[in-house]
């Protein structure tokens, strides 16, 4: 019996199974697909952006620089000083001016080495998270289809034709359509489509016609990507096409004649997919001992990219907790914590990507919408509203505390010797930094050694506190003011961390 059986060998699947595995949990992979390869996770159909907030992720498990090695990346800026983002994104097509951001109105932002997000690749991603899983003793099994879950209070078996794997938790990470979450009986709710949307890789006989980047049209959208014949197509029938039946070349022409309003053709289509904006969240991530992350939590469409990100924030914030609750230290209630934070996450980007669809909707009242978004998308403050918010920086778990850096993202505290946060995290544990001369916190923090570390030292820029208590996902857990007190400290690391050993 595995501790945890995880299903989906995506990044979601794999990072969740590398922070396990970091903390010594036997972990077994299932995954549909024979082979990790797939025209669909390459370039330049497998292109994908990462936020600042998930590259902070690969930072601080030290796998930034290999993930920008596997992704062609020679240029990615790395920060001395906190510097205006080189990109921002879009909405509903509209593009956002990166020097619009202000900077210094972002939350206690300090130079990282994971300064900005970053494009990259599905197989990139996917090769550095297998290859860190497997060194912590993960095994990957591939070509296998999962088509039975049954659990008990002692554990699950996951049925997969003839083959029984039995575990004390199963987690999904198997993509929008779950079989996991479906065999659970997760309670799976939202909102139907406005539009089918179409990614192809197409011959065009003449792709001047078509614009380059987003093109809103009163029909619907279409982009022209920078790879030639990579186009997108979002056609507002409904979702009614979706997967109804195979989509043929002149269905394809047909849909981006009507929508781009030119008589564009297309000689041949190599590659094609669709999808929707089909917006839907389990009411809970937790069933028992059966968890979802990623995609088989919550799907909507991918405008703005906020899907790969958002389950790779699943997945670090479940890993530490269910390692916990594997190895017998965790406090009540911790493994709860991760619908109660996570939920509200995905909650915004449904909402997110149905505001953008609505804006896109063609007709009047979503012409006059587009209008009314490219005003307040042009002024400073919405664009580093939208920055903070697809950026990850202002994400803020609600964990009962008033200080305002409790409950988001650590920023990047550097000693005086030159030791940063991103140097103490590798291993998983939390951290405490006690900035104060004192080391007033030294010896409360030993009591709960095996779980946290502790770093004293004068910070370079200590934004005016005097000692912090990180989790393993980053989460700045409690904050010392002027003084750092040792038994609001010691309340803060047994709630997260559990009684001590002593």
């Amino acid at each position: 019996m595995h501790d945890v059986v995880i299903v989906g060998a995506g990044p979601v699947g794999l990072f969740l199974a590398g922070e396990l595995g970091l903390a010594g949990c036997s972990v077994l992979v299932l995954e549909r697909e024979p082979e990790p390869g797939s025209p669909w996770r390459g370039e330049p159909l497998g292109a994908r952006g990462l936020s600042v907030a998930s590259a902070e992720a690969f930072h601080r498990r030290g796998m930034l620089t290999s993930l920008l090695l596997a992704s062609g990346i020679d240029d990615y800026p790395g920060a001395d000083e906190a510097a205006p983002p080189r990109g921002v994104g879009h909405f509903a097509g509209i593009v956002l001016d990166p020097a619009g951001v202000d900077v210094a109105a972002l939350p206690f932002r300090l130079p990282s080495p994971a300064s900005e997000g970053m494009m990259t690749r599905l197989d990139a991603i996917e090769s550095v998270l297998a290859e860190r899983a497997v060194k912590l003793g993960v095994e990957i099994r591939r070509g296998v289809t999962v088509d039975g879950v049954e659990q008990d209070e002692a554990g699950v078996v996951v049925h997969a034709g003839a083959h029984e794997y039995p575990a004390r938790w199963v987690v999904g990470c198997d993509g929008g359509r779950s079989a996991v979450r479906g065999l659970a009986g997760f309670e799976f709710a939202g909102t139907e489509p406005l539009f089918t949307g179409y990614v192809m890789l197409a011959s065009v006989a003449d792709p001047d016609k078509l614009a380059r980047g987003f093109t809103l049209t009163p029909m619907g959208m279409y982009l022209r990507m920078p790879t030639e014949g990579h186009l997108g197509v979002m056609d507002f029938d409904g979702g009614a096409f979706d997967r109804s039946r195979p989509p043929t070349r002149d269905h394809l022409q047909t849909v981006l004649r009507r929508v781009s309003g030119t008589d564009v053709t297309l000689d041949d289509v190599h590659l094609v997919s669709t999808y929707t904006d089909r917006a839907k969240q389990a009411t809970t991530y937790r069933r028992g001992r059966v968890l979802l992350a990623g995609d088989a939590a919550h799907i909507h469409s991918p405008l703005g990219g906020q899907g790969l990100n958002t389950g790779l924030g699943d997945a670090l914030n479940l890993g530490w907790k269910l390692a916990a609750t594997v190895r017998g230290h965790a406090p009540d209630g911790l493994l709860d914590t991760y619908t109660a934070e996570r939920h509200p996450v995905a909650a915004w980007v449904l909402d997110w990507t149905r505001a953008q669809a609505a804006a896109m909707r063609p007709g009047p009242h979503g012409q006059a919408l587009q209008g009314l978004m490219r005003d307040l998308l042009a002024t400073r403050d919405v664009t580093t509203y939208v920055y903070g918010k697809v950026s990850g920086h202002s994400i803020r778990y609600d964990l009962g505390d008033e200080h305002p850096l409790v409950g988001r993202t650590a920023p990047e505290f550097r000693l005086a010797d030159g030791t940063g946060l991103g140097d103490l995290t590798q291993d998983g544990r939390g951290v405490v930094l006690d900035f104060g001369a004192d080391r007033r916190l030294r010896d409360a923090a030993a009591r709960w050694a095996d779980r946290m570390r502790y770093a004293a030292g004068t910070a370079r820029n200590d934004l005016g506190v005097s000692a912090v208590l990180v989790r393993p996902d980053g989460v700045v857990a409690w904050v010392g003011e002027h003084e750092p007190e040792r038994e609001a400290f010691e309340r803060a690391a047994a709630r997260w961390f559990g009684a001590p050993e002593s």
